[in-house]
């Protein structure tokens, strides 16, 4: 056989759907377990952090319900994207339409009225009896266009103002409209990987390293430019010196830890949860882990995260299209990039911002959109077989 038939019978193979009865086969088992394992911990963890706090609607269970929800939701968007083939995804009806409607959302949150108020943050939505957040969707609808671009042959990353410079730009309007929410942690994760996906698609580092400085200069200005931020970073480095103040929510975080030792004191037994912790069941339930479960369970979560994280860029690098690639790497490293940040900021590393930790933190649209893209992930696994 000639190359030029046999090449374009192996593009014939690549490309034809499979029957889908087979695709939860072709799975990779080493992902499925992974993400099976972490959606099983969360769920569990989940209830040890919130059943106090919770008795207060008049049900223990009430986060836990809410989770199981969206869990059910998302387990309904995983049946659907996983009978169909992810390459449809590329089309630009798809990703301007995700996109366009993740903008649209963006702008509404931000508008007095409109978007909810919590917490002196205003980043939800809400339609009926249920809530969302727009960045939830975005950072998704984000990767998948960048994934797009970044596989169009005429694309050229190693050109600095035709290249790269027009990837850096709608991710950069993303991040300041979900800056106004306030909401740096979220914003900064998609500036964070939009580099790593422009970086992998092979970009020159020299470009990446002037776009990296430019970011640490408006990040230094943003932090210092308000008196409320100054004061969170410095509690952020002496947290007990702040304690009635910006420094209390770290310090009960770390309290926590301390408290938990090597072992724990028991899954459900912690005490900081009573009222001292704020927010366990959400941005610091990695501290309820610390405090329950110890030094040794926090380390077997981060290993599973770990071990997800590595069979994720595994399927990333073993895709036979560079969309496909593309876009499992993306998602893979947003997931990392969120599980770093939210244990950075729990143990005191990074200044206090509110962002979940996936498949832990309550909220029942973010679990469902996390599993939509894990099941993306997932599908573009199955395109692995025998490579």
């Amino acid at each position: 056989m000639s190359a030029p038939v046999r090449g374009a019978k192996e593009a014939r193979q690549t490309f034809a759907p499979r029957d889908t009865r087979h695709r939860l086969r072709d799975i990779d088992p080493g992902l499925a377990a992974c993400f099976i394992l972490l959606l099983l911990l969360g769920v569990t963890v989940l209830y040890a952090a919130s059943f106090y706090n919770a008795q207060d609607s008049g049900n223990a269970l009430s986060e836990v319900y809410s989770q199981l929800m969206g869990i059910g939701v998302g387990a309904v968007g995983m049946a659907f994207l996983l009978k169909i083939d992810y390459r449809v995804l590329r089309k630009p009806w798809i990703t301007g339409g995700l996109l366009g409607l993740s903008f649209v959302l963006l702008i509404l949150v931000a508008i007095p009225g409109i978007g909810k108020m919590l917490n002196g943050s205003r980043r939800w939505l809400r339609l009926g009896p249920v809530s969302f957040q727009p960045s939830e969707l975005a950072k998704y609808s984000m990767i998948l266009y960048l994934a797009r671009a970044l596989s169009q042959k005429e694309r050229d990353v190693t050109r600095f103002f035709t290249g790269l410079i027009p990837l850096f730009v709608l991710p950069g309007a993303m991040f300041l409209l979900i800056l106004l929410q306030p909401n740096l942690s979220t914003a900064g994760s998609i500036l964070i990987v939009t580099a790593v996906m422009v970086m992998i698609a092979g970009a020159r580092w020299l470009h990446l390293g002037l776009i990296g400085l430019s970011g640490m200069a408006l990040g230094t200005f943003y932090a210092l430019s308000e008196d409320y931020r100054r004061a969170r970073l410095m509690s952020f480095r002496d947290p007990f010196a702040f304690m009635t103040n910006e420094g209390y929510q770290l310090s009960q975080s770390l309290l926590a830890f301390g408290s938990g030792g090597l072992f724990g004191m028991g899954l459900g037994m912690g005490r900081q949860k009573y009222a001292f912790l704020p927010y366990p069941e959400s941005d610091f339930i990695f501290a309820v882990v610390g405090e329950d479960l110890g030094y040794v369970g926090c380390v077997a979560i981060l290993c599973a995260f770990a071990a997800f994280l590595f069979f994720g860029l595994r399927v990333a690098i073993r895709c036979p299209d560079r969309f496909g690639s593309m876009l499992a790497g993306g998602i893979t490293c947003m997931i990392g990039v969120q599980c770093v940040l939210n244990v950075a900021v729990v143990i005191g590393m990074m200044p206090t911002t509110g962002l979940p930790l996936p498949f832990f933190s309550s909220g029942g649209t973010s679990i469902s959109i996390l599993m939509c893209a894990v099941a993306i992930l997932m599908n573009i696994s199955c395109e692995n077989t025998g490579f």
